[in-house]
């Protein structure tokens, strides 16, 4: 039985013992975990909740002391629990079978329910990445797919049955505008783009930082030329409208950016299952579906008067008078075209399997190891069978705190159209923007002032081109990486060198991006983010490659021994951990992972995995420190430790491989 079984079972008791002794039905129980072991392992206020209960349901008064000693005993009847004490006026302090516990944690999965789900279980999608197809990730974006993949992670290791998308807005202004810088500064066609892209992979470049450069050029050349800035509607309208030159150059513009994206995505470890893309909501008709809905339902109106004359609006009171907020409720403008907020909509209705229409799918990519992504088309699908997608229970959307009003209407608008699955089938996972250190913006190649120097941090401006772009944060990340590579193992081949690098840099970066809560805004350093020591992922990587060293120098059956040992002398190992409170609190908190990925799921928060990452690399290394592990004499305690070594790293690696973070052999 594991931790979070066994703390379910207590539960259980005192919730039978409660109805059995005193008539009242509870149905949640408050515990608590002390913040020492000697004051137990797990502790339980309910007699207080007992007799406030009891004294209201008969008068009769009860002193919460003699309710807990009733507790007590149902309690010591479990055959995990080693004794019951009751402290105070009436707390109960529960102290488990050591020896048994952790006897059944030497062999435990740390996580026993990662990848288990039903194929009929309720399907979990999150929605993250969404970069706008028109030039490279940037390192806001980087922080939007940690937190969506790592989410993911967490969903699955809960045994949730969850789909991936990643959205592509491939008819937006972002991608017109690129558009018109190929066609109206570049003198560009297709087969021009075509050779173009060919030139640029020949050379050893991306295409999209090409149009990164391009995008910047078009922001600048719209504040002096308002002919440009006027091809920007017309070019948006024929890339909506489909079927022309102008949307076949959009398509292979947005196409060669999302393989990029992908690219450098997968070199943090980011996939996808599928690539919705805007243009089919609206050419499979899934916007004017929905909005026949919403009108039908008398979930929108047509204002006839007032600024928003001519627009279809949700009737939305909360942030009334908002400028802003009063365009987010706007759904159709008065010129006809569809806003983000109401294709949002449809598409919402699409994932929760309320529209009634579904798309056609064709492969896109096949990562080495046959995982595939599919993405969405119009056209007939080139496929026989293909995934099904869609029909989700509830839906992740992992978008900017700016958004958050947005998100509130398309929460709204779904809630009225699909009432049955409401508003909590539609969850905001918000976050605050990334930043950058002076010290890292220099080290980037930014030019500051002696003020900006001064500042916090610096923010950043894709349209303006003050951006980093993801690849080149990852680059700088494993280069300065190799650096301490090679001065540590300097007799490792290249390659070698070069892989332990890039998953320390990946780690740090991951671990950086997800150990503040995701309402924080991040300002990225990168001497901070690679420290072998505090809060890095460096530091937990090291601690879980320090955990596997102990093992490599094991004869080869120690570890199988040890657990047999372990096993043999219950009364011995009892007898030892009553003393070893250090060794004892270490195997709790490793036990502690199941539950810290459940409370993660739950709050919709990663940093609460993160910052139980860092404790638990903490205490190992700590433990590593004052005991003997491999040299202990005391046969009976050797194998205690052994045993409480590998209960640890099992699930540092599992805490590690949920955040997207893998351990090096070496560092």
């Amino acid at each position: 039985m594991n931790l979070s079984e066994l703390q379910t079972a207590l539960r259980a008791k005192v919730i039978e013992t409660a109805s059995k002794n005193f008539n009242i039905e509870l149905e949640q129980i408050a515990a608590e975990v002390p913040p020492k072991t000697e004051l137990g392992d797990l502790a339980f206020p309910v007699a207080f909740e007992l007799a406030k209960r009891i004294k209201q349901a008969t008068g009769e008064k009860k002193n919460p002391r003699e309710i807990a000693e009733t507790l007590k005993s149902a309690l010591e009847t479990h055959d995990a629990v080693e004794r019951v004490e009751v402290a105070g006026a009436g707390y109960l302090n529960v102290f488990y079978d050591r020896a048994k516990f952790i006897a059944d944690a030497a062999t435990a999965d740390p996580l026993p329910k990662k990848d288990k789900f039903s194929e009929n279980a309720p399907k979990r999608m999150v929605e993250h990445t969404s970069v706008n197809p028109n030039k490279a990730a940037h390192i806001g974006h980087v922080r939007n797919s940690v937190l969506g993949d790592t989410f993911v992670r967490i969903l699955r290791a809960n045994g949730e049955r969850t789909e991936v998308q990643n959205y592509i807005d491939n008819t937006g202004v972002q991608v017109a505008d690129v558009v018109v810088g190929f066609i109206y500064l570049e003198k560009m066609n297709l087969g021009d783009i075509i050779r173009l892209d060919e030139k640029l992979h020949a050379e050893g470049k991306s295409f999209d930082y090409y149009c990164w450069d391009l995008y910047t050029r078009v922001g600048q050349a719209y504040q002096t030329d308002e002919n440009l800035k006027a091809k920007r509607a017309e070019v948006l309208h024929l890339i909506e409208e489909g079927g022309n030159d102008t949307a076949a150059l959009a398509d292979y513009v947005a196409t060669r950016n999302v393989q990029c994206i992908l690219a450098t995505m997968e070199r943090l470890g980011i996939r996808y299952d599928l690539l919705p893309r805007e243009s089919e909501i609206l050419h499979l008709h899934f916007w004017a579906t929905a909005f026949e809905k919403m009108k039908s339902l008398g979930v929108i109106r047509y204002e006839t008067e007032g600024k928003n004359a001519g627009c279809w609006v949700m009737p939305f009171e909360a942030h009334e008078g908002t400028e802003e907020h009063d365009s987010d409720k706007i759904l159709v403008r008065s010129n006809g075209t569809v806003t983000y907020t109401g294709k949002d909509i449809a598409y919402q209705l699409w994932k929760l399997g309320e529209l009634g229409l579904d798309f056609n799918y064709n492969l896109f990519h096949t990562y080495d190891d046959g995982k595939e992504v599919w993405v969405t088309t119009a056209e007939e699908s080139q496929y026989e069978t293909t995934p099904q997608f869609g029909n989700g229970d509830t839906v992740y959307n992992v978008i900017d705190s700016r958004q958050s009003y947005p998100q509130e209407v398309v929460k709204k608008g779904v809630s009225l159209i699909a009432p049955e699955k409401g508003e909590r089938a539609s969850v905001h996972l918000s976050y605050e923007m990334v930043a950058l250190s002076p010290a890292a913006a220099e080290e980037l190649g930014f030019r500051l002032s002696e003020e900006d120097k001064q500042r916090a941090f610096i923010e950043m401006s894709g349209r303006k081109g003050l951006g980093v772009k993801a690849d080149d944060l990852i680059d700088r990340l494993e280069e300065n990486a190799l650096v301490e590579v090679e001065k540590r193992h300097p007799d490792l081949p290249d390659e070698e060198r070069k892989k332990i690098a890039h998953i320390i840099a990946v780690g740090a970066l991951r671990y950086f991006l997800l150990k503040y809560t995701r309402n924080t805004i991040v300002v990225f350093d990168f001497k901070e983010a690679l420290s072998f020591e505090g809060e890095t992922g460096v530091f937990c990587q090291y601690s879980a490659v320090r955990a596997n060293s102990i093992f490599r120098k094991l004869e080869e059956d120690g570890l199988k021994n040890s657990i047999a040992a372990i096993s043999e002398n219950q009364a011995e190992i009892a007898e030892i951990l009553r003393s070893e409170n250090e060794v004892w609190s270490l195997i709790t908190q490793a036990s502690r992972l199941e539950e810290t990925v459940a409370a993660a799921m739950n709050a919709a928060e990663p940093a609460i995995l993160a910052k139980y990452t860092f404790g638990l690399a903490k205490a190992f290394n700590l433990f590593y420190h004052n005991h003997r592990i491999i040299s202990e004499e005391n046969p009976v305690r050797r194998a205690l430790l052994i045993v409480a070594a590998d209960v640890t790293r099992r699930s540092l690696t599992a805490a590690l491989n949920t955040l997207g973070i893998e351990v090096p052999e070496k560092m």
